[in-house]
C-alpha cells in the first residue's frame, strides 16, 4: 500500500500530515498528487466529497510555493464561504512546519477592508469565492499576474450556482498560471466546457465512477402525500435516537419554519439559511460540529461546503430539482471510508425521480415503510434502556444515597421501577403517537405507472393533456427571468418561493428560458405570487410577471396567446418545447 513517503512531498509537509494521523493516502491522493507535483500540467480530479481531495490539491501547492517571494502564487476558487474557510483551516494544518508561507481567505460577509490589508502583508496562497475575488480585482486589491497556479474546487457547485462568467473572468485574468487543476464530484457538460476552453491537454483521474455517488450510502426513500412530509420527518428523526444529522430543504422560508416547529417540540435543531450574518453562521456551524446540535437544516447553498465528520444521516425534505445536487447533498455523509443513510421523503409523482438517481449515481435506492407509532415508541424505549444499562457509574458517590434508596423503595418490585421510569420517559412518545396514523402512500397496480417518468404522461393527444392540465387548477405565468440571469431551475425555485413565501406544492410545470420563464401556479395562489414577484429588483433591474394567456400549448393551439413584454408588445419563442416533467 502507498505510503505519504513515496508521493515525493517535502520533508516539513510529511511531517504535518504525520502529526495529522495521516498514513496512506487515499486513492484520490495517491492519484492526484504525483501528477500536481510536477506544477505543468493541468489536471481533472473527479471524487465524491469526503474523499480528501483538499489533500490531494492543497499538498501539491505548498510544495510547489516559493515562501521567499511574497505575493500570490497560488489562486483556490470555491463556491461558498464555508468551504472557503474549510480550506483554509486545512491548509494551516498542513503548512505547520512550513517557514514564511501565508495564505488568506477572502470571501463575502467578511470585512473587505481587513482581507486587503492581510493581501498587501505578503500571501503565496489565496482562497477566494468568486464574487468577493472579482470585487478585489475590481478594486486592484489583488494581482494576479503572478500566480502559477488555480485551483477550481467543486466546480460543478460553481456553476450550478451561476458563477460560470466569473470563473471565466477569473481565467482570464490569471494569464501566466502554469497550470489549471479543476476538481469536481461530477463531470456535466459546464464542467466539460471549461476543460476545453482553458486548459491544455489535461490529465484526467476518476476515482470512482462518473457522477456516482459513495458506495458507503445506503439510500433510502418514503412515500407519502405531500401534506405529511412534516410528520414524516419527525417520526423518521424519533425513530434514529441516535441521529446527527443534515436535513436539506429547498427553500430558505421551508428550513426556518420546520426549525422552529421541531425547536418548539423539544429538539436540538438550527437552521442555516442565507438571511444568517456571518457571525450568526459561524456560530451555528460551531455548536453542530461540538454536537450541541442533533440536527442542521439547511438549504443547499448555505450547506456548501459543508465538512463535518461523523454525520450519520442526510434527510431530503423534498428532492431537489436539479438531479446533481442529491449527489452532493449525500456526500455530506459517509466521509473518509465511514458509512451513511441517505433518506428521501417523496410522494408517488416523484418515483420517477428515483430512478433517474439510481442510474446517476450507480446504487439501488431502498423503498422502506414510514414506522408506525407503536414502532417508534419501541425503537426510543430500547434505545433508552440501552443507554441506561451502560450508563457510567464509576466516578460518583452513589452508595453515600444507595441505604436511603433501598429504604425507599423496599416495597416496590423491580418490575414496578422499570414501569415507572419507563412512564416517566416514555410517557409525551406514548401520548403522541397513541392512535397515530399510517403515513405510507401505497401504490397499487394502476399508480405503479408513475415509476416511468413519461408514462403519466402518455395518454391522449398532447392537446387533451394541455387542457388537462390547464383545466386542473392551473394559471400559467410569465416572468423576465431566465437562464441569463444566472438562473438554473432549483436556484430559481427557491427565488420565487422565498420572495411569494409559498410553498413547492402550488407550482406545476415549468420552462425555463434564456430570457424568460413561464410557470404554472395554482389559481388560489397565483396572485399572490404576481403581487410578491412584480416590481421586485434583481441584478438591478426590475422584474416583471404577469398572467400569460391560455396554457403550455403549440402555436397553433387555439386560444393559446402571447404573453406581454414589458413594453406591452408581444413576446418571441413563447411557445416551450415538449420536455420531460421536472
Amino acid at each position: 500500500m502507498t505510503t505519504f513517503e513515496a508521493l515525493g512531498l517535502k520533508a516539513e509537509i510529511l511531517q504535518s500530515v504525520t502529526d495529522l494521523g495521516f498514513v496512506n493516502p487515499t486513492p484520490i491522493q495517491e492519484q492526484a498528487i504525483p501528477v500536481l507535483l510536477s506544477g505543468t500540467t493541468d489536471f481533472v480530479g473527479l471524487a465524491q466529497t469526503g474523499t480528501g481531495k483538499t489533500a490531494a490539491f492543497g499538498l501539491p501547492l505548498l510544495h510547489l510555493i516559493n515562501a521567499a517571494d511574497r505575493f500570490p502564487q497560488a489562486l483556490i476558487v470555491c463556491p461558498t464561504r464555508e468551504l472557503c474557510l474549510q480550506i483554509t483551516s486545512d491548509l494551516q494544518l498542513f503548512k505547520k512546519y512550513l517557514k514564511g508561507v501565508n495564505t488568506e481567505a477572502v470571501y463575502g460577509g467578511a470585512s473587505i477592508t481587513m482581507q486587503i490589508r492581510n493581501l498587501r502583508q505578503g500571501v503565496q496562497i489565496v482562497v477566494a469565492t468568486p464574487g468577493r475575488l472579482i470585487d478585489l480585482i475590481e478594486r486592484k486589491a489583488i494581482d494576479l499576474q503572478k500566480v502559477k497556479y488555480v485551483v477550481l474546487d467543486e466546480a460543478d457547485e460553481m456553476l450550478n450556482m451561476g458563477f460560470r462568467d466569473d470563473i471565466d473572468f477569473v481565467l482570464k485574468n490569471t494569464v501566466n498560471r502554469e497550470s489549471i487543476w479543476l476538481f469536481s464530484a461530477t463531470m456535466p457538460p459546464e464542467v466539460r466546457a471549461i476543460s476545453r476552453n482553458f486548459m491544455t491537454s489535461p490529465k484526467e483521474i476518476t476515482v470512482g465512477k462518473k457522477n456516482s455517488g459513495n458506495v458507503n450510502i445506503d439510500h433510502q426513500y418514503f412515500l407519502t402525500a405531500a401534506h405529511h412530509r412534516y410528520e414524516a420527518l419527525k417520526r423518521l428523526i424519533d425513530f434514529n435516537p441516535g441521529m446527527y444529522g443534515i436535513i436539506f430543504t429547498r427553500t430558505k422560508a421551508d428550513a426556518q419554519d420546520i426549525s422552529e416547529k421541531l425547536s418548539k417540540s423539544g429538539y436540538d435543531i438550527e437552521a442555516l439559511h442565507g438571511d444568517l450574518t456571518q457571525q450568526q453562521r459561524d456560530k451555528v456551524m460551531g455548536r453542530f460540529r461540538n454536537k450541541t446540535l442533533q440536527l442542521l437544516i439547511a438549504t443547499d447553498v448555505a450547506a456548501r461546503g459543508i465538512d463535518v465528520d461523523g454525520i450519520t444521516h442526510v434527510i431530503n425534505y423534498e428532492l431537489p430539482d436539479d438531479m446533481e445536487v442529491y449527489t452532493h447533498r449525500s456526500g455530506r455523509t459517509a466521509r473518509a471510508g465511514k458509512s451513511g443513510i441517505c433518506i428521501s421523503i417523496c410522494h408517488t409523482r416523484e418515483t420517477f425521480k428515483i430512478r433517474q438517481l439510481e442510474k446517476m449515481v450507480n446504487a439501488t435506492f431502498n423503498k422502506v415503510d414510514i414506522p408506525s407509532g407503536k414502532d417508534v415508541c419501541r425503537k426510543q424505549f430500547f434505545h433508552f434502556m440501552d443507554k441506561l444499562i451502560q450508563t457510567d457509574i464509576s466516578h460518583g458517590d452513589y452508595e453515600t444515597y444507595l441505604p436511603d434508596l433501598m429504604t425507599k423503595f423496599e416495597n416496590v418490585s423491580k418490575e414496578e421501577v422499570l414501569q415507572r421510569v419507563a412512564a416517566l420517559e416514555f410517557d409525551h412518545f406514548l401520548k403522541y403517537y397513541n392512535n397515530a396514523e399510517d403515513l405510507n402512500t401505497r401504490l397499487d397496480s394502476r399508480a405503479k405507472r408513475v415509476d416511468g417518468p413519461r408514462d403519466a404522461m402518455n395518454s391522449g393527444s398532447r392537446s387533451e393533456r394541455t387542457f388537462n392540465r390547464r383545466d386542473n387548477g392551473y394559471t400559467r405565468l410569465f416572468v423576465n427571468l431566465g437562464t441569463k440571469d444566472g438562473f438554473y431551475k432549483a436556484s430559481f425555485l427557491q427565488f420565487i418561493l422565498d420572495e411569494s413565501n409559498l410553498k413547492k406544492e402550488v407550482l406545476g410545470k415549468i420552462d425555463m428560458r434564456e430570457m424568460n420563464t413561464w410557470l404554472e401556479v395554482d389559481k388560489a395562489n397565483a396572485s399572490k405570487m404576481i403581487k410578491s414577484i412584480d416590481g421586485k429588483r434583481y441584478n438591478n433591474r426590475t422584474v416583471r410577471m404577469n398572467e400569460a394567456d391560455g396554457g403550455f400549448k403549440r402555436p397553433n393551439d387555439e386560444g393559446g396567446g402571447r404573453p406581454r413584454n414589458e413594453e406591452g408588445g408581444r413576446t418571441r419563442n413563447y411557445a416551450p418545447r415538449e420536455r420531460k416533467p421536472y
